[in-house]
């Protein structure tokens, strides 16, 4: 703020506006210079705010009906989006829409047990995921899908709550 002000009309000598209006003005494109400035650095923190994405307990991910050696899976707030990890890869999965978008590792931030990644680096389109399928397995719902026409099937077990909705 002290900075903003440094760069205001204050160091103009008084005797120099003829009326007391031409100070009330200046002072006011001051103040509103300064809440422009302000608005904008909370916008520009706000964009790039990333959620924290937290570890789903008891989940199952099966890649071609084999357990991958290295994979994680993470949630939000919002139920039906996933994040998922395979080896070094990274799949948003949208359970509801049926879609799943492949993620640049390089916006994916870890944070002990959990990931800090912005839906806003969500891409635009979507990967191909033919053969989409849904069904609840006891106490897990499985959701499978082949990325890509030819491509390798993924298969995800999500826990279900006991009155049988998901619990991500």
């Amino acid at each position: 703020m002290a900075c903003l002000w440094a760069f205001g009309l204050h160091d103009i000598p008084l005797d120099f506006f003829d009326t007391v209006g031409h100070v009330m003005i200046l002072r006011s494109i001051n103040f509103a210079l300064v809440l422009v400035f302000s608005c904008l650095a909370v916008f520009s923190q706000a964009v790039q705010n990333k959620s924290v994405w937290k570890s789903v307990e008891f989940a199952i991910v099966k890649f071609n009906d084999e357990a991958p050696k290295s994979w994680s899976m993470y949630h939000i707030e919002k139920k039906g989006l996933l994040l998922v990890r395979l080896w070094k890869r990274y799949l948003l999965v949208n359970v509801k829409d049926e879609q799943t978008y492949e993620i640049d590792p390089q916006t994916v931030k870890l944070a002990g047990e959990n990931v800090e990644w912005a839906l806003a680096d969500k891409p635009s389109e979507p990967l191909e995921t033919p053969d989409w399928k849904t069904r609840d397995v006891g106490p897990m719902e499985q959701v499978s899908f082949r990325l890509g026409k030819g491509g390798s099937i993924l298969q995800l077990q999500i826990p279900l709550k006991m009155n049988g909705q998901p619990m991500y």
